[in-house]
């Protein structure tokens, strides 16, 4: 592949932005995955694998990914939504070429994985692999989800056994129930859910009478979120984090 198409799939702009970075002396590309040493190249058409390159643009190193899959730590005051309407976009934590990867549908880019409302923190999933979206979204796979809850009013026996077997919310005459429900502490709930409704936790939670104060979600499939990535952080997910996440 042609250096110029390799930044151009990557997010870099339109093939003559890219070969202008690359004449400009402004890309760098690692001799092997596992070599430090980046050798400047200023032929856009330079011929290179593009499975396992590594390359440099203005500094900053990028991994060639044919799909791109991401983890975010979502901070609170953010939303999940390319227009945000009140808070800015978690979108903007993104570097630029994640946000502009071309793609054939209508919307470039990364999208995130489902949504965290505004004020939620914690585990956020993004990709440009339309097949991988429907596969962890879709409710036949129940792909489980913990919640670290904090709930206004002390939690008792009677409110835990009606989450497990299941409430029933306004809109919807099914009833819900989580998978899994641990009292961490009289205000700590840790809940798994394996399906996603809107503001489910929160309903779930006013159903049985309690309120939430705090809803950070610390886990999909099993993978934990990573306690070195700050709220506001993200990194790459790789094969074998793909492989906790979601069932084949």
């Amino acid at each position: 592949m042609q250096l110029q198409e390799v930044l151009y799939s990557q997010g870099f702009g339109t093939r003559r932005v890219c070969a202008g970075l690359i004449q400009q002396g402004y890309v760098q590309v690692y001799d092997s995955a596992e070599d430090g040493l980046a050798r400047n190249c200023t032929d856009a058409a330079a011929q290179f694998e593009a499975p396992g390159l590594r390359f440099r643009v203005r500094g900053v190193d990028w991994p060639f990914c044919d799909k791109a899959y991401l983890l975010l730590h979502k901070p609170a005051g953010t939303e999940c939504s390319q227009k945000p309407s009140t808070y800015p976009s978690i979108y903007t934590l993104l570097p630029s070429p994640l946000r502009t990867r071309p793609q054939k549908a209508a919307v470039q880019g990364v999208q995130a994985v489902g949504r965290l409302d505004q004020d939620t923190t914690g585990m956020l999933l993004l990709t440009d692999d339309g097949k991988f979206i429907h596969r962890m979204s879709s409710p036949r796979h129940h792909v489980p989800k913990v919640y670290e809850v904090t709930v206004k009013h002390p939690l008792d026996d009677s409110q835990m056994a009606r989450l497990l077997t299941g409430v029933v919310l306004d809109d919807d005459p099914k009833a819900v129930r989580a998978a899994a429900c641990e009292a961490v502490s009289p205000l700590h709930l840790r809940l798994t859910l394996t399906e996603g409704k809107y503001h489910q936790v929160k309903r779930m939670l006013a159903a049985v009478g309690n309120r939430v104060e705090g809803l950070h979600r610390s886990q999909i499939g099993g993978l934990s979120l990573p306690q070195d990535l700050a709220p506001g952080q993200w990194c790459w997910l790789w094969p074998a984090q793909l492989a906790l996440l979601a069932p084949a």
